[in-house]
């Protein structure tokens, strides 16, 4: 498998696809998922002549499950050993849910010439966390709840979140797809518990107000307001207030995985912004030809 080893020792999983001196676009995926979650967009934009890579964060797919480092600043020393190793330069970064803190962590980091262009995918930035500064935040007994979950059963918990909120399945008159709740399920179980258990705290409270403040390049903040898994009115507006140059496209109904229940719609903003077009119109004619 081609990994990459840090200078911690830690082995990390990537995929790499297409023609080297093509247009990078790294895939960065979401608790407590892989490289995996990215499947469809990868052989989207694999087919339009973009050099796609994606990564298995440490700690889960197929990357060591190490002891230590499951918090932010090591997962975006990561990418940057990954980027390096690599010599990506002018990248497109997309992230989603943690992936999406995973990117703007990295980003304001990253080394000149490194990044072209961001995307932050139904993302937990700024922060999850309900605390003095973040009053509308989710209150912490929350992913409290998740941790005792996942330490007493979380083969069971892993089924439970594709089931119901992720994709929305809960919802009244949802089409359910068991694949993508098996798939879920069995990229979770990939992944190490002790991982798995410490990524929560790192997704739900990191503070990436500061990264969002620093980034320079352009930013797009996608997020559905049906999320139920971070809440739209506490992540994508205030994220979009917080970047130089941000801008924001809201959908209404779709799921916090909407990249893996709606990937023609999502695709098409995302080459959209990529190639320079007017992010939603594409999505637009999507929308109408499946009415």
């Amino acid at each position: 498998m081609p990994t990459i080893t840090t200078r911690d020792g830690t082995d990390i999983f990537y995929k790499d696809w297409g023609p080297r001196d093509a247009q990078p676009i790294v895939f960065h995926h979401g608790w407590p998922l892989s490289s995996d979650d990215w499947d469809n967009q990868m052989m989207f934009f694999l087919d339009k002549g973009y050099r796609v890579i994606a990564h298995d964060r440490r700690g889960h797919g197929r990357s060591s499950q190490t002891d230590g480092g499951n918090e932010m600043d090591t997962y975006a020393a990561d990418v940057k050993e990954l980027v390096t190793a690599l010599d990506l330069k002018n990248a497109f970064h997309v992230g989603h849910s943690t992936g999406g803190g995973e990117v703007a962590h990295y980003v304001a980091r990253a080394d000149p010439g490194r990044v072209a262009k961001a995307v932050l995918l139904d993302a937990v930035p700024p922060v999850m966390v309900k605390k003095d500064s973040n009053p509308g935040g989710t209150p912490i007994e929350v992913f409290d709840g998740f941790r005792k979950a996942l330490a007493d059963n979380r083969s069971q918990l892993y089924l439970d979140i594709p089931t119901g909120p992720f994709y929305g399945f809960n919802r009244p008159g949802a089409k359910v797809s068991e694949g993508l709740i098996r798939n879920w399920w069995r990229q979770g179980m990939m992944g190490s518990a002790k991982a798995g258990y410490e990524c929560i705290k790192a997704f739900s409270e990191t503070d990436f107000t500061e990264d969002l403040k620093t980034i320079e390049v352009p930013v797009l903040v996608i997020h559905s307001e049906d999320d139920q898994i971070v809440p739209y009115a506490d992540s994508a507006p205030l994220a979009v207030k917080l970047l130089k140059n941000g801008r924001l496209k809201t959908y209404k109904d779709l799921p916090h995985g909407c990249a893996s229940t709606h990937p023609d719609l999502i695709n098409a903003d995302l080459l959209a912004f990529f190639e320079g077009q007017e992010v939603g119109e594409a999505a637009k004619q999507v929308e109408a030809a499946l009415a």
